[in-house]
């Protein structure tokens, strides 16, 4: 049996055999599948487990059907259906292609892989991913699950991120994707990385390749893949600003285009105490009573943020723009004032650390 053959009746068809009975076939995005949805549901996927990324889809859906939605939007509203899912250059990168692909593709999702490539946001994987599922075509797909499953079937040595061994498992991939079922077997192998083969706790007993996979023979599945080589990440520290007045409107300032959270509307931030407590006697002819929180921690792929919220409640003495009948903020200003709820309902594009402050803060003013 030729080696193709083998790798087929050993590893693709049993996967597509329990894709069949136990892969998941009805979430949102597997429903009326056009390339524009697959699209977005790939980069909201990208380290975001599925459970969180539903509703997501379903309200991103609802404002955006369709690319031309999407392209037409500003990116204040395209962020603020964003918040809370994280990785914000996916949501900036995602209205910016949006914008190319009316621009250079008359409104119509590309065809061409090379022309997907090019769209901001979009790599090898997740453009394999589009064409397989929404336009029948073949192409490999090597995510963190794939590589997952792969390093483990094949008890791969070194780290899936160092080049050699990427491209190692970019072959092995490519040699089982089939030339028939290829969008099944895309969304299969997804699935077995998501609900089986697991970072933590695989279920091995329910695995279809259980037979065959090498990790499983050596009884050292938990030791694939390889960690990546470990680096202490910098500890950094920030005061956030609650200035709050008495008609629950809450001081934000919009941040620039550039580094963590761009585009986002965000609490005034600090380098420290002093320097939060000297711009609020600069800004404000009023006594102010500053309460500290207690500090949190953010963490961020390559450094840790402990935030340090301090309250200003009654903040009459500020001067700033307020919000238009949408809820938006608006004006020259980059500070505004806006209406709490509003942000809470998610009509306002804010971080998370933000959004987590708010509530807590009218959960405490509720009691």
């Amino acid at each position: 049996m030729a080696a193709k053959d083998t790798q087929f009746s050993q590893f693709t068809q049993p996967v597509l055999s329990w894709f069949d009975e136990f892969g998941r076939h009805d979430l949102p995005w597997q429903k009326n599948i056009n390339p524009y949805r697959v699209w977005v549901s790939e980069i909201m996927l990208q380290q975001t487990q599925v459970t969180t990324v539903i509703p997501y889809f379903e309200r991103f859906m609802l404002r955006f059907p369709e690319v031309k939605d999407l392209a037409a939007a500003s990116q204040e509203e395209v962020l603020s259906h964003w918040a809370g899912l994280g990785y914000y250059a996916r949501g900036r990168n995602l209205h910016k292609a949006a914008q190319i692909i009316v621009a250079e593709h008359g409104g119509e999702f590309p065809t061409n892989f090379d022309d997907v490539m090019a769209l901001p946001g979009i790599g090898k994987s997740t453009a394999g991913a589009i064409a397989s599922i929404s336009l029948q075509q073949r192409f490999a797909i090597l995510d963190g699950n794939v590589k997952r499953v792969l390093s483990r079937y094949f008890a791969i040595e070194g780290w899936p991120g160092e080049k050699s061994i990427e491209n190692k498992l970019w072959q092995m991939a490519d040699d089982l994707t089939p030339n028939e079922r290829f969008a099944d077997y895309t969304q299969a192998i997804m699935d077995m990385g998501a609900t089986l083969c697991t970072r933590s706790k695989p279920n091995c007993k329910a695995c279809p390749v259980k037979v065959t996979c090498a990790a499983y023979a050596q009884n050292e599945v938990k030791k694939y893949p390889f960690s990546k080589p470990k680096k202490s990440k910098p500890i950094r520290q920030s005061w956030f600003k609650v200035h709050v007045n008495s008609n629950q409107q809450v001081e934000l300032y919009k941040r620039s285009q550039k580094g963590i959270w761009a585009g986002l509307w965000s609490l005034p931030e600090y380098e420290n105490y002093s320097a939060l407590k000297g711009s609020v006697e600069t800004q404000t002819t009023l006594n102010q009573s500053l309460v500290e929180w207690d500090m949190f921690r953010h963490t961020f792929s390559h450094y840790h943020l402990e935030i340090h919220p301090v309250l200003i409640e009654n903040g009459e003495g500020l001067s700033l723009n307020v919000v238009n009948e949408s809820g938006m903020p608006y004006g020259e200003s980059n500070y505004c004032w806006v209406d709490i709820e509003t942000i809470l309902e998610k009509q306002v594009g804010v971080p998370a650390p933000v959004y987590k402050i708010l509530l807590s803060y009218t959960q405490q003013r509720d009691k």
